[in-house]
């Protein structure tokens, strides 16, 4: 009883732990570009975008397509970047542990 008493005791740091790296990383922001830094995407650890930002060269009326295919990836890029921010936090924490969803 005593061990499980243990093992609760560290699975409730561990969640406090979790959750302040949770907020940290929610502060914490990650950059993409696409097209030569012509658009740039900020997302956060809680995989939000913050910003979008074009340069005027890009912004062709006759070529809407291509803005949008630039924007498309440099969102994904940023969430991408983002994931692997979180994932490596987390996995600071968990130490290797198998735990599903982190």
């Amino acid at each position: 009883m005593k061990n499980m008493n243990n093992m609760m005791k560290q699975a409730q740091k561990l969640q406090k732990k979790m959750l302040k790296t949770q907020e940290e990383l929610a502060a914490k922001t990650v950059e993409a570009s696409a097209g030569g830094g012509m658009v740039k995407v900020v997302a956060n650890g809680s995989q939000k975008i913050e910003s979008i930002v074009l340069e005027k060269e890009v912004v062709d009326p006759e070529d809407v397509e291509m803005l949008q295919d630039l924007v498309l990836a440099a969102v994904n890029d940023a969430l991408n970047k983002s994931q692997e921010m979180v994932s490596a936090e987390m996995g600071k924490l968990t130490g290797g542990l198998n735990i599903p969803g982190m």
